[in-house]
């Protein structure tokens, strides 16, 4: 049993560290048409993301691995009714890919706006649909006896999903917003600095109205809140980090703040995923159908060679990443081979 709580508790982490890590990638993605006024402004988008995107999704491939590898029937089931939602992704994060290489590749003036829109549109959509997918996972799936989600992609676009798609968005932009703090200068540093605390507002207004309706909706969630009041320092822990990360920019502590950020979405991940343990997939068909991290996961002995796999070459992928962003510090200075 240990095992399955260890392996959800690393699926967590892991999702978190996607949002962390490509989640400023797509930050910076929604903000480029808005923020960059002139063709070295996006270049500057570009090259502060250039350098690490392609690292940063190295974090999904690896929650999609341990999904697959640790709860099986979670991985089939989500593919059974959010196949197209899926490709929906795939297509986005290709498209958002492509952007990024053929963007500067030629001057013309028309095809960078062309592939810019295209990184603006890709990034957004990406965001939008990974927080609609989790929408339904607090929602709950239409889960039949045989593990099978019924369901068409219309049937997902609920309220209360596309208001978690919405702000995803914001709370992405906000995270992108204080990267580029980071790795902008001169006028453009002075207009993220000027937006960090709009898209916070905007953010906090959209994340308070989820709360809201997660405890009106979402009575496993609010139970387990309510049953273990002591929980609350998760969101809590959340709702300051965010407060002090814009207090950070304010003091143009801009690292500090950018990692407020990052604790901020950890623990909003976190708090969500606390208030679903044990279950995994959620259905509204019977509760019986649910799936948990007990009757959906691997056999002991694979979970544990997993766990072994796991405690080898995470450093790995740690050191790397820390090796790249400690080598590409500092501001964005463009030059020939920029993007």
């Amino acid at each position: 049993m240990w095992l399955n709580i260890v392996w959800f508790a690393l699926f967590v982490i892991i999702i978190a560290g996607y949002l962390i890590m490509d989640g400023f990638d797509l930050g910076v993605g929604i903000l480029h048409p808005f923020l960059a006024r002139n063709d070295e402004e996006r270049r500057v988008f570009l090259n502060s993301i250039g350098p690490v995107w392609d690292g940063n999704e190295v974090w999904l491939v690896l929650g999609g691995g341990a999904l697959f590898a640790a709860f099986p029937l979670v991985y089939a089931s989500l593919f059974s009714g959010l196949y197209i939602a899926m490709m929906l992704v795939l297509l986005v994060l290709i498209l958002r890919t492509v952007a990024i290489e053929f963007r500067s590749k030629r001057p013309s003036p028309a095809w960078r706006s062309f592939w810019d829109w295209i990184f603006f549109a890709s990034s957004l959509g990406i965001a939008l649909l990974l927080g609609v997918a989790f929408g339904n996972i607090l929602d709950g799936l239409p889960i039949a006896a045989d593990g099978h989600i019924r369901a068409n992609l219309f049937d997902l676009l609920t309220p209360s999903a596309l208001l978690v798609g919405v702000t995803t968005i914001f709370m992405l932009a906000t995270h992108g917003a204080i990267y580029l703090s980071m790795k902008a200068s001169g006028a453009l540093l002075d207009r993220v600095k000027r937006w960090v605390p709009r898209l916070m507002i905007i953010f906090f207004i959209f994340n308070t109205l989820l709360v809201g309706v997660t405890a009106l909706l979402h009575e496993a969630v609010s139970d387990r809140y309510w049953q273990q009041p002591w929980l609350v320092i998760l969101p809590g822990a959340a709702l300051l980090s965010v407060i002090v990360a814009w207090l950070m920019v304010r003091r143009e502590q801009y690292f500090a703040a950018f990692l407020f950020s990052s604790t901020m979405i950890a623990g909003l991940l976190i708090s969500a995923a606390v208030g679903l343990y044990p279950n995994l997939l959620v259905s509204t068909l019977n509760p019986s159908y649910n799936l948990t991290i007990f009757n959906a996961a691997s056999q002991p002995n694979t979970l544990t060679v997993m766990l072994i796999m796991a405690l080898i070459g995470m450093p790995f992928v740690l050191l790397y990443t820390a090796g790249v962003y400690y080598i590409f510090r500092g501001r964005v200075q463009i030059g020939p081979s920029s993007y």
